[in-house]
């Protein structure tokens, strides 16, 4: 386009000069060597431009004939490279679908085409066709002589790191994601497998530094390093809080401004600002965790602040935080659990059950349970409400890679991810949850609840007592081999027609101390365990 542009200005200006001179026509004189030659001006510019013409035709033809042997030449080579490349691509395309047999030749095709030192490709199809035949030896030794070249390093180290995966060697894949993330930290191959073993291995100082190279090197969104900092530094302020709790709230407090609704990091400061006797700070802190979501650790962490409260001021504590989350399932079971230290069964009963008839799961029908062994004792009742909570979806938990942990932890124990657990119910009871969730109900469950009994003994050992004797007596009475049926007599029958009734748990114990009472005429009064 350029280049018809100038031609087209170039023929504007031709065109402007000639009719420059032919509106001033004129003659041009010249005498040499004694003669006289008089022409047209207008004549003499056109031969002039003609002469021009020529010349540089004839210049150009010339140095085509001179150069021809070199054109030639460049020509052959240029059709060889290319065909050299075309087997290249070929090539590439054989080994990402698996063709070893392909690759192999077309690498071997492409290197006798196009200089191997020239193109680096040719190597890494080397070493993909040596991948693909299982000939990984020949791979590594690829890849190690592309790491001396400073144009393959990088690919090098990673073919490098990706082997050493395979082998389950970490330490000499660390030590290649390290010298990759040193040189170049913007790969995030490298960055990512780097900041993960530095995490692993507790060097939390290095983990920040390589994240704030990637995030100047705009590797990873904003947010996702302002996230992964909070965790690192709240990972940084877990190790600080027992030998320096001002470091640890501090980590905590930045991790807080990075990530609000980072809940381990509200409890890590929390906890930090509890070790220096800053209780309304701390208190505060996890108010506003708890308004933003309640969480259980939060509530457990807030009401036991302080080591010395008494269950009363638990509770008073509880129904605080109950207050700022009303008709939460999480505010409900705390406050049930502090009224149950309390001993007032009463309410701590209705908030249990108004947490699980808004979310019947697991812990509100275990601390069901819970209430009634401090209140009844009455086993059948604890055992209904146990039932209940095994067929109940479980509670939500730290989870990552399918590993259920108890408290939250920066890496995952599986696969080493960093900020990889996430609070929410097990994945091996999700589907359950969906499905029992409609017949559970904490309505029924308290249709069907027994009633409570009485208490048959004075001593719990006695009831324990009597409970083991009839569980030995019904075994004895189902091992017992039965006599051969005499011949029916009118009695016999009369007395299969009604017979009768005697209790499940009647039958004596089997124990040799105890007399037959078949040898022996049956007495007038049996003795009842009931």
């Amino acid at each position: 386009m350029v280049r018809l542009v100038i031609f087209a200005f170039l023929v504007l200006v031709l065109g402007y000069g000639f009719s420059w001179l032919a509106d001033r026509p004129g003659d041009l004189s010249l005498i040499w060597e004694g003669q006289l030659y008089q022409t047209r001006l207008i004549v003499a510019a056109s031969a002039l431009i003609a002469l021009i013409a020529v010349v540089m035709i004839l210049w150009w033809l010339l140095r085509m004939i001179w150069m021809s042997p070199y054109s030639i030449t460049r020509y052959f080579r240029a059709r060889k490279r290319d065909r050299g490349y075309q087997a290249l691509s070929t090539g590439l395309i054989a080994a990402g679908a698996g063709n070893a047999l392909m690759a192999r030749k077309m690498a071997a095709r492409s290197r006798g085409l196009i200089r191997a030192d020239q193109e680096p490709l040719i190597a890494l199809l080397e070493a993909q066709a040596a991948l693909i035949e299982g000939r990984h030896d020949e791979a590594r030794a690829k890849f190690e002589a592309m790491t001396n070249d400073p144009e393959t390093r990088e690919l090098g180290l990673r073919g490098l790191y990706l082997e050493a995966k395979r082998l389950g060697a970490n330490e000499a894949a660390r030590q290649y994601a390290e010298k990759a993330a040193d040189n170049a930290p913007y790969l995030p191959w490298a960055a990512q497998a780097t900041l993960e073993y530095r995490s692993q291995a507790g060097r939390w100082d290095d983990a920040i530094r390589l994240l704030e190279q990637q995030k100047a090197g705009r590797v990873v969104e904003k947010a996702e390093a302002e996230r992964l900092r909070a965790v690192l530094l709240t990972a940084r302020a877990t190790e600080k809080l027992e030998n320096d709790p001002a470091g640890a709230r501090d980590d905590a407090t930045h991790a807080l401004k990075l990530a609000a609704d980072f809940e381990p990091a509200a409890i890590i400061a929390a906890k930090a600002l509890f070790r220096e006797d800053k209780l309304r700070k701390a208190a505060s802190i996890l108010e506003q965790a708890w308004k933003s979501a309640p969480h259980p650790d939060i509530g457990r962490t807030y009401v036991r602040a302080r080591s010395g409260d008494s269950a009363a001021d638990r509770l008073k504590r509880a129904e605080r935080l109950e207050g700022m989350r009303p008709n939460n399932v999480e505010s409900l079971l705390l406050v049930a659990q502090a009224a149950l230290d309390t001993q007032d069964f009463a309410k701590a009963r209705a908030k249990a059950e108004a947490a699980a008839r808004i979310e019947p799961r697991e812990s509100a029908f275990l601390l069901l349970a819970d209430i009634e062994e401090a209140e009844t004792g009455d086993q059948g009742r604890i055992r209904h409400w146990l039932a209940q909570a095994l067929k109940a979806p479980r509670d939500p938990a730290w989870v990552a890679d399918g590993f259920v942990s108890d408290k939250w932890l920066p890496l995952s124990p599986v696969s080493g991810r960093l900020d990889a657990f996430v609070w929410k119910a097990p994945f091996d009871h999700v589907e359950k949850a969906a499905d029992e969730s409609t017949t559970i109900s904490i309505d029924s469950a308290l249709r069907t609840l027994p009633p409570v009994r009485e208490a048959r003994s004075e001593s719990p050992a006695n009831d324990h007592r009597i409970i083991e004797l009839e569980r030995a007596a019904t075994i004895a009475e189902a091992a017992r081999p039965s006599p051969k049926p005499p011949a029916p007599t009118k009695q016999a029958a009369e007395a299969v027609i009604s017979p009768e009734p005697r209790p499940f748990f009647g039958g004596l114990p089997d124990d040799p101390g105890v007399r037959n009472p078949a040898a022996e005429p049956e007495p007038k009064t049996r003795l009842r365990l009931f």
